[in-house]
C-alpha cells in the first residue's frame, strides 16, 4: 500500500513538473556582465541581480547553481536545477528540448573581434582561424558558414577564447556584442571591433522543462512587472550602458499626459499674469 501510494505522488509530481517554492537556476559564472564571480568567489552580474528580483516578486526562494555552458541544457533536463539564466539566446533549435520565457534582453548581434590592424576580407574571408564558445549560437554559425577553407576553434569558455586571441593564436573571435565590447574597451586599443555585425538567435530568456508551466507563468508574470515599471531597463543600463528597451505604451502615455498637463498649467498661469 505504502508503495502504491509513493508510487502515485511521483506520478502527479511528474505531471504537474514545477511544485516548489524553491527554484535553482543553473548558470555558467564566466560570462561577465552577464554572471561571473566576483572577487571574493561569489556569482555576481546582470542575471544574477535579475534572477533575485524575479524569485523576490514572484514570492519564490532563489538558488543559483554553477554548471558548465555545453552541459547546461542536459543537466536541466535531468533535473540538477529548473531554470537556466547563462545569457541564452532563444533559436528554434533549442525550443524543441527548452521551453522559454519571455525575454529579459533583445536579440543581441554577433561581432567580430581581432587584434589591431589586422585586416580581413569579409567577402571571402579564407585561411583564418576564427574562435567562438561551444554549444552556443555563434559556434554553430562559423560551423555552418565559414568551416571550408577556415580553422574554426570552439572554447569551453568564452575567457579562453579571449586570451587566445590577445595571444595571437587565433585571427577572429566570434561573440556577442554585450561580451565583446568590455574586452575591447578595455584591451587600450589592442583588440578592436571588425567586420560586419551578424544576428543569430533571438531574444534571451529563461530556459525551462516543457512540463514546468507553472513556474513559467510565474516567472513572466515577474518578467512584466519589472518591465512595466522600469526595474529591468535600469539593470541593463547599470551592466550595459544600453536601452530603455522595455519602456510600456502605458508608461509613454502616462508620460505625455503628464507633460500636457504641465504645459497647460503654464499656458493658464502665463495669461493669468497678463490680465495682472
Amino acid at each position: 500500500m505504502k508503495k502504491l501510494l509513493l508510487t502515485m505522488v511521483l506520478a502527479a509530481f511528474a505531471t504537474t513538473g514545477f511544485a516548489a517554492d524553491k527554484v535553482r537556476f543553473g548558470t555558467e559564472g564566466a560570462y561577465a556582465p552577464w554572471n561571473f564571480m566576483d572577487d571574493n568567489g561569489k556569482l555576481a552580474g546582470f542575471e544574477i541581480e535579475l534572477g533575485a528580483e524575479l524569485c523576490r516578486r514572484a514570492k519564490l526562494e532563489c538558488e543559483f547553481v554553477v554548471n558548465e555552458w555545453d552541459s547546461i541544457i542536459p543537466n536541466l533536463m535531468a533535473g540538477n536545477y529548473d531554470v537556466i539564466m547563462a545569457g541564452m539566446s532563444v533559436t528554434e533549435k533549442r525550443k524543441e528540448t527548452v521551453m522559454f520565457s519571455d525575454e529579459y534582453y533583445p536579440a543581441d548581434p554577433s561581432r567580430y573581434a581581432a587584434a589591431s590592424g589586422d585586416k580581413f576580407d569579409f567577402d571571402n574571408l579564407k585561411g583564418k582561424k576564427i574562435g567562438a564558445q561551444g554549444a552556443t549560437v555563434q559556434a554553430g554559425y562559423l560551423e555552418a558558414n565559414l568551416k571550408e577553407g577556415n580553422t574554426i576553434k570552439l572554447y569551453e569558455k568564452p575567457d579562453q577564447s579571449v586570451a587566445d586571441l590577445a595571444a595571437g593564436n587565433i585571427d577572429l573571435l566570434l561573440a556577442d556584442d554585450s561580451f565583446l565590447k568590455p574586452v575591447v574597451d578595455g584591451s587600450g586599443g589592442n583588440i578592436v571591433f571588425v567586420g560586419p555585425g551578424v544576428q543569430i538567435g533571438g531574444g534571451v530568456a529563461l530556459g525551462m522543462r516543457p512540463k514546468d508551466t507553472e513556474l513559467a507563468g510565474k516567472m513572466n508574470a515577474a518578467l512584466a512587472e519589472v518591465k512595466k515599471d522600469g526595474t529591468l531597463d535600469n539593470m541593463i543600463k547599470e551592466f550595459f550602458k544600453k536601452g530603455p528597451f522595455y519602456a510600456t505604451e502605458e508608461k509613454s502615455a502616462m508620460t505625455m499626459e503628464s507633460l500636457l498637463k504641465k504645459i497647460n498649467a503654464l499656458e493658464m498661469r502665463v495669461k493669468e499674469l497678463e490680465k495682472k
